[in-house]
């Protein structure tokens, strides 16, 4: 095992993926000779050249859609997004295009591609770039959806997601991408679809998934000092939803709490919550609470950032509405 920086796990990735297959390039803006806006590709124009590591205009949806033909024709395009926030001018070709490829085609053409780059807020940066993606990508049948919280599942989701062979949206962090984690040395893959028990519990579950994770191991933490122990799930996966691993956590501790970085409003939290009570409602002993960012913009001041994004004390409160203990 050695300790490695978030972005460096996405470089080996991508570097021992285009080594095995030469159908993969990465194409996005300031990929190869600025070595990445996130310095993810740094060093890959010289191994791989300018063929491979392709630098775009600054038009998402043009090179996107470069993409979509281009694994349809049978190569294995990785896209980076400056952030995802941009994407949505891509959004006719991740929806309309590379999601049906499949099915409109009669199983003729598939669309294997991974669509990757920065999720969420990611500090003072204003409304039009603070926005979390997760459960938009998650509501269009045919892709898949992965959002990682570590350096250890970065690496090996995005060469499982590089290896698929539908497309993936790959959702990181821009605040992450200097986090420090354990990776093994050499190739590993994590399976889609199947998230992570990062703590074990016998009080709560708390679930939740990339920079919000952070949030609920904090938390977790800050209830054990009070005798409360809560089992904190990672979903690493949105679509396919692990829903087994969540509701075999609930039957055991009897209450779920739910932190995300989405607006309320049909989120991958209403969906968990769906399941849970449908599959698990005999073993709830209190409803099912959750914690989103707040049902509006987030706007730059930092006050305003701390009110709009889930937090640690916020979230310890609403574990001890579930266990019903008086604050």
């Amino acid at each position: 095992m050695a300790e490695i920086a978030f972005r460096q796990a996405l470089r080996e990735a991508l570097n021992e993926e285009m080594r095995r297959d030469e159908r993969v390039f990465l194409m996005g803006e300031e990929v190869a000779q600025y070595n990445g806006a996130y310095k993810v590709s740094q060093g890959m124009l010289d191994e791989f050249g300018p063929r491979r590591i392709i630098d775009t205009p600054i038009a998402e949806l043009g090179f996107t859609a470069i993409a979509v033909g281009a694994a349809s024709n049978g190569l294995r395009p990785v896209v980076e997004f400056m952030t995802w926030n941009f994407a949505v001018l891509a959004l006719d070709q991740i929806m309309n295009h590379a999601s049906k490829m499949l099915s409109m085609s009669a199983g003729q053409f598939g669309c294997p591609i991974v669509f990757r780059g920065p999720n969420g807020s990611a500090g003072q940066l204003g409304a039009q770039h603070s926005s979390a993606f997760e459960s938009w990508y998650a509501n269009i049948p045919g892709l898949k959806v992965v959002s990682v919280s570590n350096p250890y599942d970065a690496k090996g989701l995005l060469k499982s997601a590089i290896r698929d062979d539908d497309p993936v949206v790959f959702l990181e962090s821009e605040v992450m991408y200097g986090d420090m984690g354990e990776v093994p040395e050499g190739e590993y893959l994590i399976p889609i679809g199947k998230a992570a028990v990062r703590k074990e519990g016998t009080d709560v579950t708390i679930v939740s998934f990339n920079k919000m994770m952070k949030v609920a191991l904090a938390a977790a933490e800050e209830l054990a000092k009070e005798g409360i122990s809560a089992e904190v799930i990672d979903l690493r996966t949105i679509r396919p939803l692990d829903s087994e691993t969540i509701i075999n956590s609930v039957k055991k501790t009897n209450r779920l709490v739910i932190v995300e970085e989405q607006w309320p409003f049909a989120s991958v939290s209403s969906e968990i919550s769906y399941r849970v009570q449908k599959d698990a409602f005999d073993y709830l002993d209190a409803p099912i609470h959750r914690i989103c960012s707040a049902d509006t913009n987030m706007h730059y001041a930092p006050n305003l950032v701390a009110a709009y994004l889930p937090d640690v004390p916020r979230v310890v409160n609403l574990v001890k509405e579930v266990m019903y203990i008086k604050k």
